[in-house]
C-alpha cells in the first residue's frame, strides 16, 4: 500500500496547479486549512493506510475509535487525494461564504466524525442481516464521506439548476443519489457504504435535527436568533430605534436586511460565532470568488481496503 501511494506525486503538481490558479488569498482559510492538512497528511501519514482506514473489525474488536478521525484525512494515493480536494475546494469555499468560518469548521468537526459513525453502523448491521463477515472487515479510508454530505448541504443552500454526473444532467436535488449509484457501478472497489453515510448525515442537517443539535451544544438557542437580535450582537447602537423583542411591523425590512427567516437563522450563527473566534484570534473573513464548474467532480477516486 505504501510503496504504491509513494510511486507518483503527479496527482500533487496537478492540486498545487489547481490552487494556484485559483489563487491562495481568495481560498477562505478554513477550506484552506483542511486542504493542507489532508495533504500534509498525505506526505506524512500518522500511520500506514491499513491502521488509519476505519472498519466494525478494528473499531469494535480492538477498540481503536481513533480511526474515527483519521480515515476521513488519509488517501490512498495521490490521484484519491487530488479529485477528493479538487471537489472540496469547490463545495468548502461556497460553503465557508454562506455559512462563515467558525461554523463551517464546526460542521466539518461534526460530520467527519458522524459519517464514520453512521457507516460502523451500516456495516455493523449488514453483517448482522446477511451473515457475512466481509461487511465487518471492509476498511474505508478517504474524504469521500464528507464530500458527499456537503453536496447535500450545498444543493440545499442554492437549490435549482442542473448538474452533469458522468455528462448526464442530473437536477441538482437528485445529483447525490445519482452520483452515489454511478459511482458504485463504473469504479469497483467505491465504499457504497461511506458514500451513503455522507448523504445520511447531510440529511440529517438539513432535513433532520442534527442542524438543532449542533446548535445547542454549541450555546445556541431559537431565543437568541431573532430579527435585529444578531446586529444587536455585534453593535451596541446597530438597531437604536428599536429592539429585537419590540419594532414596528414597517420597520422589519429594515431590520433584517431584506432576508429570508433562514438567511436570518444563518446570521444570527455566523455573528454568534464570530463573536467568540474574535477573541480568540480567528484568521480573517474569507475572500470571495467564483469557482469554474466541478468538470472533474464524477472522476473522483474511491478506495476501499479489505
Amino acid at each position: 500500500m505504501q510503496s504504491r501511494q509513494r510511486r507518483s506525486h503527479l496527482g500533487l503538481l496537478f492540486l498545487a496547479s489547481q490552487l494556484f490558479q485559483v489563487g491562495l488569498d481568495n481560498i477562505p482559510p478554513v477550506t484552506l486549512a483542511v486542504l493542507a492538512l489532508n495533504v500534509y497528511l498525505f506526505l506524512f501519514p500518522v500511520a500506514p493506510l491499513l491502521k488509519t482506514c476505519v472498519s466494525v473489525h478494528q473499531v469494535y474488536r480492538f477498540n481503536e475509535w481513533n480511526r474515527l478521525l483519521l480515515s476521513p484525512v488519509h488517501h490512498a494515493d495521490d490521484w484519491h487525494l487530488y479529485f477528493n480536494m479538487v471537489s472540496f475546494l469547490w463545495k468548502g469555499s461556497r460553503l465557508e461564504r454562506r455559512l462563515g468560518g467558525a461554523w463551517f469548521l464546526y460542521v466539518l468537526s461534526v460530520f467527519s466524525l458522524l459519517i464514520g459513525l453512521v457507516y460502523l453502523l451500516m456495516e455493523a448491521l449488514l453483517t448482522a442481516l446477511t451473515d457475512d463477515q466481509s461487511y465487518s472487515l471492509s476498511c474505508a479510508v478517504g474524504f469521500s464521506g464528507v464530500l458527499f454530505a456537503l453536496k447535500v448541504l450545498n444543493n440545499h443552500y442554492h437549490p435549482g439548476g442542473v448538474t452533469y454526473v458522468m455528462g448526464v444532467p442530473v437536477a441538482n436535488r437528485y445529483a447525490s443519489w445519482v452520483e452515489l449509484v454511478l459511482i458504485h457501478i463504473t469504479t469497483p472497489g467505491t465504499s457504497f457504504a461511506g458514500h451513503l453515510a455522507g448523504i445520511l448525515v447531510g440529511l440529517l442537517y438539513t432535513s433532520g435535527p442534527l442542524k438543532t443539535i449542533m446548535k445547542r451544544c454549541a450555546g445556541l438557542n431559537d431565543s437568541r436568533v431573532q430579527p435585529c437580535r444578531p446586529v444587536l450582537q455585534v453593535s451596541e447602537n446597530s438597531c437604536s430605534k428599536g429592539s429585537a423583542g419590540n419594532y414596528r411591523a414597517g420597520d422589519a425590512a429594515s431590520y433584517t436586511g431584506g432576508l429570508t427567516e433562514e438567511e436570518q437563522l444563518e446570521e444570527a450563527i455566523r455573528n454568534s460565532l464570530n463573536d467568540r473566534s474574535k477573541r480568540r484570534e480567528a484568521p480573517p473573513p474569507p475572500y470571495g470568488f467564483n469557482l469554474p464548474q466541478e468538470e472533474l467532480r464524477a472522476r473522483r477516486l474511491r478506495w476501499l481496503y479489505t
